[in-house]
């Protein structure tokens, strides 16, 4: 003879763990999915800022790092490269930064926020190549003979100066551009974002 008596205790039981076991593998389904969605480690170091530390750069010397795929250059300028600067305002194209591009704060002669220290994307302004520091001045840079130091780019002749603004008469159309940053600390700056120093 068959039992009709239903167990309900065990029914509730049942239905708890094969809730229970549905929703933890829609869990695991779903997660893949998820995850897919949200950007890789790759995508957000691509756009994030970079710490870049300064500590060791000595005057006269000059540091890259990568920031948006791109390299950024802090240069550590002695107290004779800010002097060149002023001397060939009429050499250049821009020599006020109108025509470029770069943070309000940097709209000055020296294009940075402390003189001593100049941060810049190092990619020519014309097709896209990296110029090369060409710091030695005169005969030695190997550029002329009156060179002041600055950057030279060999893929098109394209001149800058000390504080990558452009000099007349060569390709490239506007100055370096200078990213936006902040001094974290004195000897730590964040390329990428262009708050309020500490």
């Amino acid at each position: 003879m068959v039992d009709d008596r239903v167990d309900k205790g065990r029914r509730r039981f049942l239905t708890a763990v094969t809730s229970g076991v549905g929703a933890v593998g829609g869990v695991f389904a779903a997660t893949p999915f998820v995850l897919s969605m949200t950007p890789s480690e790759r995508a957000k170091a691509a756009g994030a800022p970079v710490e870049i530390d300064i500590s060791k750069l000595q005057p006269g010397q000059m540091i890259k790092e990568i920031w948006r795929g791109s390299p950024v250059w802090v240069i550590n300028r002695t107290p004779e490269m800010l002097e060149s600067l002023e001397s060939i305002g009429d050499e250049l194209r821009d020599p006020n930064s109108e025509g470029s591009i770069q943070p309000n704060y940097a709209q000055n002669e020296y294009r940075s926020k402390k003189p001593e220290i100049l941060v810049l994307v190092g990619i020519c302004t014309h097709l896209g190549c990296s110029p090369v520091q060409k710091f030695a001045i005169g005969p030695a840079s190997g550029i002329s003979d009156d060179w002041p130091g600055g950057f030279f780019c060999p893929c098109h002749g394209s001149k800058f100066d000390l504080a990558g603004r452009v000099y007349k008469n060569v390709p490239a159309p506007t100055n370096l551009v200078v990213p936006p940053y902040r001094f974290m600390n004195d000897s730590l700056i964040l390329v990428g974002e262009g708050g309020e120093d500490v």
